[in-house]
């Protein structure tokens, strides 16, 4: 049988429905679970607890007192603080799609954002009031050399999304810089909720970079700085460093003091692709490969370089601190 013009797009037309209903079915779904049928009261975001994400099932858990939780609420990515989360979300549909969920301090979910690639690394500040997140657009390994990301920014008291942070004004070496592959990502905040700390990269080289929100200004720091989390006192910066070509162990952890740019490698051997987390003024906390494959251990490692690390927490990733 030979579809006419009309038949066809009207075949393309409704192939077209069926599949954003699907993909927006799941979207609801997967909102609706994680609202009405999430967390406990054990799980809100209360302080003095550690939260992660559960390696095997993808849930969040909770650490408190020496006893371990797991909850109903599924990311590929979660960070939280001042009584604010979010969750990065991949829907398995046949339409790909993923979004942010923003949640309370109930973990309840109050807010709901597509997002244009594969969850890679998300953060809230310190105050709950500014959340940032990247995504893969295309490749997914910051390890590959061919990748593209973005990366958001939204502010929940005003409710503004920046989509993109591509096309804030850099200046790298003192003077405004312009390319095509410019790739932003791993945010962290300064106290303020207007600074802010982040990678960029272009041109094969990445930078560690200083933001002003409200000046829409970035200006770089330092080479060779990636996913950097700020400190709690906001003087230190410990960041993953490209320390060999070997694409199996390419990184090291260190801490860049932003006072006297000195940095200091950590007791970390292994090569770790994570955001680290601060779990108070001298402890780091992230995420590496377990022995099992496509499982992570979450490890800690004293922030001046002395000590070992130590495995905190056997099939989980995304270390949240609640202070």
């Amino acid at each position: 049988m030979t579809l006419t013009p009309r038949y066809r797009w009207a075949a393309a037309l409704a192939i077209t429905l069926v599949l954003v209903l699907l993909g927006g079915g799941y979207t609801v779904h997967a909102a609706r679970r994680a609202d009405a049928g999430g967390p406990v009261t054990p799980q809100a975001l209360a302080g003095g607890q550690l939260m992660y994400r559960d390696t095997a099932s993808g849930q969040i858990g909770t650490v408190r007192d020496g006893g371990r939780t797991v909850g109903a609420l599924s990311c590929e990515r979660f960070y939280a603080a001042g009584g604010t989360a979010v969750c990065l979300v991949r829907a398995r549909s046949l339409v790909p799609r993923s979004f942010a969920l923003i949640l309370d301090e109930n973990l309840r979910v109050v807010r709901r954002i597509n997002l244009a690639g594969t969850p890679s690394r998300a953060r809230v500040s310190a105050s709950g009031r500014m959340i940032s997140w990247t995504v893969f657009v295309t490749g997914d390994s910051y390890n590959r050399s061919s990748f593209s990301t973005r990366t958001s920014i939204l502010d929940t008291r005003t409710g503004y999304l920046i989509t993109s942070i591509e096309d804030i004004h850099l200046r790298l070496g003192g003077r405004r810089y312009r390319a095509p592959d410019v790739n932003y990502w791993g945010v962290s905040f300064a106290a303020d909720d207007n600074r802010f700390y982040a990678t960029v990269a272009s041109k094969g080289r990445t930078h560690l970079v200083e933001g002003d929100l409200d000046g829409w200004t970035a200006r770089t720091i330092r080479e060779n700085v990636e996913c950097p989390s700020l400190s709690p006192d906001g003087d230190r910066l410990v960041f993953k460093k490209k320390v060999s070509t070997d694409a199996s162990r390419p990184w090291r952890l260190h801490v860049l003091d932003l006072a006297t740019l000195r940095e200091t490698p950590l007791a970390e051997p292994a090569s770790v692709d994570d955001q680290g987390a601060w779990l108070d003024g001298g402890t780091i906390a992230y995420a590496r490969p377990g022995r099992a494959g496509g499982t992570a251990d979450v490890w800690t490692v004293q922030a001046d370089g002395s000590g070992q690390p130590r495995r905190l927490l056997t099939g989980a990733s995304s270390p949240a601190p609640i202070r």
